[in-house]
Order: C-alpha cells, then sequence, then structure tokens
C-alpha cells in the first residue's frame, strides 16, 4: 500500500504564508503526477496545483502568482509554498499522488490521497 500524509496546515493571517508538504511512503517505485487539491465547506474539491514527474507544474488561475508546488524525488514528497494568503484560501487541503508500484515482483500504478490538512486565513 502507499500512504500519504500532509503537513503544515493552520491558521494564519491574511497576506502571510504557509508551507504544506506530502511525504509519500509504502511500495512506491516512482510516482507520475503530484498534486494539491482543496476543498471549502459547501464546495466541490477543486485543483490547486500538479506538479509531473519532469518537473513541469500547472496552477489554478486563482493562486498563479502566489502558490508554487515543488517535489523531491528522492524524498518521494511534495512541497506547496503559500504566498500572500487570502480568506478565500481558507480550506482542507488534500494531496494526491499518481504512483508507480512494485510488490512481490509486480508493478501497478493507482492513485492515492492524503487525509487532508486545515488552511485557514483570517482577515
Amino acid at each position: 500500500q502507499v500512504q500519504l500524509v500532509e503537513s503544515g496546515g493552520g491558521l494564519v493571517q491574511a497576506g502571510g504564508s504557509l508551507r504544506l508538504s506530502c511525504a509519500a511512503s509504502g511500495s512506491i517505485f516512482s510516482i507520475n503526477a503530484m498534486g494539491w487539491y482543496r476543498q471549502a465547506p459547501g464546495n466541490q474539491r477543486e485543483l490547486v496545483c500538479t506538479i509531473i514527474s519532469g518537473g513541469r507544474t500547472n496552477c489554478a488561475d486563482s493562486v498563479k502568482g502566489r502558490f508554487t508546488i515543488s517535489r523531491d524525488n528522492a524524498k518521494n514528497t511534495a512541497y506547496l509554498q503559500m504566498n500572500s494568503l487570502k480568506p478565500e484560501d481558507t480550506a482542507v487541503y488534500y494531496c494526491n499522488d499518481d504512483v508507480n508500484r512494485y510488490y512481490s515482483g509486480t508493478y501497478s500504478r493507482g492513485d492515492y490521497w492524503g487525509q487532508g490538512t486545515q488552511v485557514t486565513v483570517s482577515s
């Protein structure tokens, strides 16, 4: 199995910064795409940013210029640096990995989610 553990959420004032981390562990051969999503109360889960194995990134228009996604392949960890935070960024943030697994001589591919971390931005 594969486990994703997020950390770094919390309460911050508008204009402040937070850095989220998502560490993947388990029977991982490699990770294709890593992504961050968020879900605010009453809203659907939405894409924040993704990064593929080659390093190319994509972020939602609402966070471009403020959020940066990065990854450390040696640590199987994704990061989300969030600057100039706004109250509308308040949500539970989830990481998502597209993982190639190798276990008992067999390769497989799966999509995994973390448990979520709360980000609250006060005005």
